[in-house]
């Protein structure tokens, strides 16, 4: 190790520590995770692993990335988003190859909306995969559109951290993980909601968006998801209908915002919104897009458009990685280590930072209400092409060389 190497690790592990006692396990690696620095033992000893992304280290880490807001120079030294040494004449046979390893699971229930949605069938499977260089490959039933579910969970609020800053989100929802089912009431002890990701962030977090009432919160979501997507978007009536007959827990859940003074906007308007973004269609390769726009840094790589600033797409992607498949987050990050975010229509969204943005649809539900077959893909997927964000290897190893 070098003397700069000796030096720094007790700052790391106090900085860790630090941030542990005082804001949680979620805040820390929401804040730190994505800034990383190795330190490699000459011969023997612990791998100390963050991934240098520009932010300084130390206790004013945090302060430094509220710092890079809207309307911020970026900051200078960083790469370009490409992905290089890729054999992407790969794609198609290693996803239709998953496709067959997945079909035959009938696993698993749907969720109870798709009964009064027309041509929602539960046994369709599809995956696609889109690179922050544009490349695009897709397998399964690429054409058939299903509703974004919680999917738009993680995408809302990236639109309000871009509209209104991370400070003033943080102020009304943290980023701790819950460690309970996505319909639960789990607050801080301060009343914010534990993350954005569940239903009661969730809805907290559209309210939040910067529009005079409904029509207007959902038309400011419709653009930015259309740009994410690089497609034009719109909400399905069917599933909307639907999941009103169906929004009686998410009222309660509002409700007890709203009685806590919480909600900025009524508890009725707060949830009539957060079901149009719910209900939102979408393909999979248009969602593996999405996807690919927060691993480029919030840059669409198909259109080139930036539709997020670098800090949203990586603050975004933190808590995806540490929330996003509600309690069984922790066993996703060991076991697949993609930041995600599923939905109840068996929409699945991943982003490998750097490297591509990753989705699958199969409406088959594990008991966490996470696509089982969706899971299989992903597992699979993150297994051929090294995309475990907390490797030592680089993401896509996998598909850079022979077999």
């Amino acid at each position: 190790m070098t003397r700069r190497g000796r030096r720094s690790v007790p700052l790391i592990i106090a900085v860790a520590q630090r941030y542990d006692r005082k804001m949680g396990i979620g805040s820390l690696i929401a804040t730190m995770l994505p800034s990383s620095i190795a330190f490699l033992p000459a011969c023997t000893g612990m791998v100390i692993g963050w991934r240098w992304l520009g932010l300084p280290l130390g206790p004013n880490a945090r302060s430094s990335a509220h710092r890079d807001r809207p309307g911020a120079r970026p900051r200078p030294g960083r790469p370009s988003t490409t992905v290089t040494g890729m054999d992407t004449t790969r794609f198609d046979d290693d996803l239709r190859a998953m496709l067959g390893e997945v079909e035959s699971d009938r696993r698993g229930e749907p969720s109870d909306y798709l009964e009064d949605v027309a041509g929602q069938h539960v046994d369709g499977l599809a995956v696609a995969v889109c690179t922050v260089d544009g490349h695009q490959a897709a397998a399964g039933e690429t054409e058939h559109a299903f509703a974004l579910q919680s999917v738009s969970k993680a995408l809302t609020y990236a639109v309000v951290l871009q509209e209104i800053g991370l400070d003033h989100v943080l102020e009304d929802v943290g980023v701790e993980p819950s460690g309970e089912s996505f319909n639960h009431l789990s607050l801080h002890d301060d009343g914010r909601p534990c993350n954005p990701l569940i239903n009661a962030g969730a809805i907290l977090v559209h309210s939040l968006l910067p529009a005079g009432d409904e029509d207007e919160r959902t038309a400011l979501l419709l653009r930015r998801y259309s740009a994410l997507a690089g497609v034009e978007l719109e909400v399905c009536e069917d599933v909307l209908d639907a999941e009103r007959t169906r929004a009686d827990r998410n009222l309660g859940l509002a409700h007890l915002l709203a009685d806590a003074g919480r909600l900025p906007i009524s508890a009725r308007e707060a949830v009539a919104g957060y079901l149009a973004q719910c209900s939102v269609l979408v393909t999979a390769p248009q969602l593996a897009v999405m996807g690919a726009t927060l691993a480029a840094g919030g840059t669409n790589p198909v259109t080139g458009e930036r539709v997020l600033d670098e800090w949203v797409a990586q603050q975004t992607m933190s808590v995806m990685l540490t929330c996003g498949m509600y309690d069984a987050s922790g066993q996703w990050v060991a076991e697949v280590g993609v930041p995600a975010k599923s939905g109840v229509s068996g929409a699945l969204l991943g982003a490998v930072p750097g490297a591509l943005g990753l989705a699958a649809w199969s409406p088959r539900l594990d008991e966490q209400g996470n696509s089982r077959r969706g899971i299989g893909l992903f597992e699979g997927l993150s297994s051929r092409w090294d995309l475990h964000v907390l490797q030592h290897r680089g993401a896509l190893r996998g598909l850079s060389g022979p077999r």
